[in-house]
């Protein structure tokens, strides 16, 4: 396994080692005891699947209170993959890290908490997997605007496919300061 440090600290790039061969390939997609020794130790506790249309963008994601990290990675296709943090008092509040993500790259996305999460499906179709570590909480959902100025994210669309709910989230700076969750050095 290799870990790959991104412009946002704590966003980071997981590339496994994939055995492959005339029948197929293999790679672990998760080894708890690989990831503490890479200084990660969290415990996932829901796992989700979603499968999207080219042009789909779901997103930017979070909880707060309750917050979640996930581990996202493709099973079937590609998608453009953001976290942003939202940290409140970071160093890198605000700023996003994008990363391809796709069936045959086999990479997988560390979103830590705190962060913000979002992605467009590039391919036909995309099958997305993500384990989160904490189990989804309605009353903490939240998001924030996908085309938000200030978050300078670079989607591939222009015009994505989004749900009712994510078209109405606000921009980050509309976010009331207790929504968010503080930065602990």
């Amino acid at each position: 396994m290799k870990v790959i440090e991104t412009a946002v600290p704590g966003a980071l790039i997981i590339e496994p080692q994939v055995f492959g061969d005339a029948r197929g390939f293999f790679y672990e997609s998760y080894n708890k005891a690989k990831w503490i020794e890479a200084g990660i130790d969290v415990d996932f506790v829901q796992s989700n699947v979603s499968r999207s249309a080219r042009g789909v963008l779901r997103g930017l994601h979070y909880q707060w209170p309750n917050p979640q990290g996930k581990l996202v990675s493709v099973l079937e296709g590609e998608v453009y993959d953001v976290a942003v943090d939202i940290r409140r008092g970071s160093p890198t509040f605000g700023q996003s890290v994008g990363v391809m993500l796709t069936a045959d790259n086999h990479r997988h996305f560390w979103i830590p908490e705190g962060f913000a999460h979002g992605f467009c499906v590039v391919s036909e179709f995309a099958t997305f997997i993500y384990q989160c570590t904490a189990l989804y909480d309605p009353k903490a959902d939240a998001g924030i605007r996908w085309n938000d100025a200030a978050l300078a994210i670079d989607w591939p669309v222009n015009a994505p496919l989004l749900s009712d709910k994510d078209g109405k989230t606000p921009l980050l700076a509309d976010v009331p300061p207790e929504r968010l969750p503080t930065y602990a050095a």
